[in-house]
Order: structure tokens, then C-alpha cells, then sequence
């Protein structure tokens, strides 16, 4: 039996279900009609106990199609003699098997069985229109042909309707998978955007937290060293470990969502870093040298500038072994560029393996920008930050 039709099925598999439900309207059109009209009494009430009956067995393989009795084999069997009896009772009874081909197809499962029904089918409404008529052969021979073509037609439908049902499967299926592909995209997406996720608060806390607590060890240790010696200086050490501590802290608080942004304060970007070398001159005592220009950009673009600024101090810092570092932050066509050099030992490009230069690289392309980094072993470090300059919508 033909499942009922979904959406995305062949048109030839509606075309038959609704063709199935439009008969049983014509059905009780031409019964409502032959029961008002002249036909003889006993006739009438055949014709209206034969339809009864098979529209009692339709009911039951619609509403119980696991029952076996009469199963739609057995309905189609009822429905054939029944037509044929009523072709005998009623005249123009023999039009309904046309009326009614489509559930010839809708409830066998091969098409062998469908042209052997109809076959029935056509048999039994040529007898009952020939007997009604007399039975004569020339009146049996017309019937015949009339029912020869018309079964003619369901034998097509037997045919065309497998081929609809191979389309309809291979659009299921089609469905499934596509179905599945989505869900596959949609983790995938997943685990991306979670991926995505790790590697920025990594990048943030390598360049805030990680970077402070790099600083506070450095101060701590020379604090300790020159406790006895400068109880001065120490004290101003100890002030920088303060000062960057509760800075980490709003870094801290900012990354576990306890606060609406970053820790850095709006303002201008020149000045913002003007006090991030303030503070590396204080706590280095190395000789910086800078020439900032007062750029208007927004504020993830000063951020990120910023962050360029703390990570390449810190690798100087903890790496470089420089006397001197200079900073340069200039407007250029379309972006600004931020180099910053220093005259330490240098190192090998091409062997960094560090998590900063990898992150900033990442961090600048997210605005479109870049990053370069030129250095030799004894020539010290040139790094240079390019990031272009525009409006972007503010971060709520």
C-alpha cells in the first residue's frame, strides 16, 4: 500500500492519493443519483448494499491496514466483483472502475498485482454491462473493447507508478542526508566557534594576565635584591607590583565577565601608550625613546595596538638584553603602523616558536592588518604593526 504523500513527493504520487479520495465522492454522487432516479426498487437496494460493502471494506484497510482481513489484496478482490455486479444493476455502474483505477495502484505493492486486479476489474464490469444488456456477442465484444482500453491505461499506471516511488525514495534519502550533513555542519560550527573561543581568551591572557605576573616576578626579585642596599627604589618596585596587580585583576575580572570590557580606559591611543612605556622605563631603567602621533581610531583598534606594545616590551624585556628602545606610531595611507625597535642580541625569525608573536599576528588580522618582524643575531629587533583605520560598530 502507498504510504501516504509528504512534502517533496513525486506530483504522480499525490495525483493518485487525491485522485483515491475524489472517487469515493463521485461514488456517492452516482449512489445519491441512481437512488433518486427510476431504477427498479430491488436494484436500488443492491446497489446500495454492494456499495455499503465496499466502502465498509475500504474503511477497515484504511483504518486497520495490519489487519489481514480483508487486507487490501482482498479489498481489491470485492472491489472488482463489486464493480461487475454493479455494472449489472445500474446502468453507466461500469464507469466507476474507471472512477476507481487509482486504488488499484494505491493498495497492491507490485505492479504485477495491480494488472491482475484491474484485469478483474475489467472483467467483471464487461460481463455485468453485457448480461444487463442481453448478452449478446456483439454487445459483449463492444464491452470489451471499452474495458480493454481503459484497463489499458491502469496498466501504464502500474508501470509509470514504480519509477515515482524509486524518485521518491532517492528524495528521502537525499533529505536524510542532507539532513545529516546539516547537523554535521552545525557541530562542526560548534566546535569551531569553541575553538575560536580557547585560542582568543588565550591570546588575552597571555598578553594581560600572563604579561603582569611575568612583570610582578621581575619586580619582586629586584625589590628583594635592593631591599637593603636602595630601600628606595625597592619601595617604588613594590609600588609597581601593586599598580600591576590590581591591574591584572581588572584583566581577571573582564575575562570571567565580572566587568562590561576591557580593563583599558577610553582615550587617546598615544597617550595610552605613553604611559605603558612610562611605566616599562620605570621598572626597566632602560632609555626609551617615542614618537607617537595622536590617531583617532576607535577603541578595539587602540587595544590592539596596545597589546602589540605590552608584548613586544615584554619580549625585550625578558629576552632581548637591550639598552635602548625606540616607538614609533605613525598615520599611513588607509591604517596606522606601530614599529617598535630596540638594539638588543636579536634572534632568528624564522625559529620563534613563542606564543606573542603568533598571537599578534592573529590579533591584527582579525582588523585586516599585519605584522613584521625583522631581526638578526647582534642587530637587535625591528617589529612593525600595520593596522588599517575605519569605523567598525562598537562592541555593546
Amino acid at each position: 500500500m502507498l504510504q501516504r504523500p509528504r512534502r517533496g513527493d513525486p506530483f504522480w504520487i499525490w495525483v493518485l492519493h487525491g485522485w483515491e479520495a475524489l472517487s469515493w465522492g463521485l461514488v456517492a454522487l452516482v449512489t445519491l443519483i441512481t437512488m433518486a432516479g427510476g431504477t427498479p426498487g430491488d436494484r436500488k437496494l443492491g446497489i446500495l448494499a454492494l456499495t455499503l460493502l465496499i466502502a465498509a471494506c475500504y474503511a477497515r484497510v484504511r483504518l486497520r491496514p495490519e489487519s489481514r482481513l480483508p487486507g487490501p489484496y482482498g479489498y481489491l478482490t470485492v472491489l472488482a466483483v463489486g464493480l461487475g455486479f454493479l455494472s449489472y444493476l445500474g446502468d453507466g455502474f461500469g464507469a466507476l472502475y474507471t472512477v476507481m483505477l487509482a486504488q488499484f495502484i494505491v493498495f497492491v505493492d507490485s505492479p504485477r498485482g495491480a494488472v491482475l486486479l484491474t484485469g478483474l476489474g475489467a472483467l467483471g464490469i464487461t460481463a455485468g454491462g453485457s448480461l444487463r444488456e442481453g448478452g449478446r456477442p456483439e454487445v459483449f465484444l463492444q464491452n470489451s473493447v471499452s474495458s480493454l482500453g481503459v484497463w489499458a491505461v491502469a496498466v501504464l499506471m502500474a508501470l509509470l507508478t514504480p519509477r515515482a516511488l524509486a524518485q521518491r525514495d532517492e528524495r528521502a534519502a537525499l533529505r536524510a542526508e542532507l539532513q545529516s550533513t546539516q547537523l554535521e555542519l552545525a557541530e562542526i560550527q560548534k566546535r569551531q566557534g569553541a575553538a575560536e573561543e580557547r585560542e582568543r581568551l588565550a591570546r588575552e591572557i597571555h598578553d594581560t594576565l600572563a604579561q603582569g605576573f611575568a612583570s610582578i616576578i621581575v619586580l619582586a626579585e629586584a625589590a628583594r635584591s635592593q631591599l637593603a642596599a636602595d630601600p628606595g627604589r625597592s619601595a617604588q618596585q613594590l609600588q609597581s607590583i601593586e599598580q600591576t596587580a590590581r591591574e591584572n585583576l581588572a584583566e581577571a575580572r573582564v575575562l570571567v565577565g565580572a566587568a562590561p570590557s576591557s580593563g583599558v580606559a577610553a582615550g587617546s591611543v598615544a597617550a595610552t601608550i605613553r604611559r605603558t612605556l612610562d611605566r616599562f622605563t620605570e621598572d626597566t631603567g632602560l632609555t626609551v625613546t617615542a614618537e607617537l602621533a595622536d590617531l583617532d581610531c576607535d577603541q578595539p583598534t587602540r587595544i590592539a595596538l596596545l597589546r602589540c606594545t605590552q608584548e613586544s616590551l615584554a619580549n625585550i624585556r625578558k629576552h632581548a638584553d637591550a639598552t635602548t628602545v625606540g616607538v614609533v606610531l605613525a598615520a599611513q595611507p588607509g591604517g596606522a603602523e606601530l614599529e617598535i625597535t630596540d638594539d638588543g642580541r636579536g634572534f632568528v625569525v624564522e625559529e620563534s616558536r613563542g606564543f606573542g608573536l603568533d598571537g599578534m599576528r592573529k590579533r591584527l588580522a582579525e582588523f585586516g592588518g599585519g605584522l613584521t618582524v625583522t631581526s638578526s643575531l647582534g642587530d637587535g629587533t625591528r617589529v612593525l604593526a600595520t593596522i588599517p583605520l575605519h569605523e567598525r560598530p562598537q562592541v555593546p
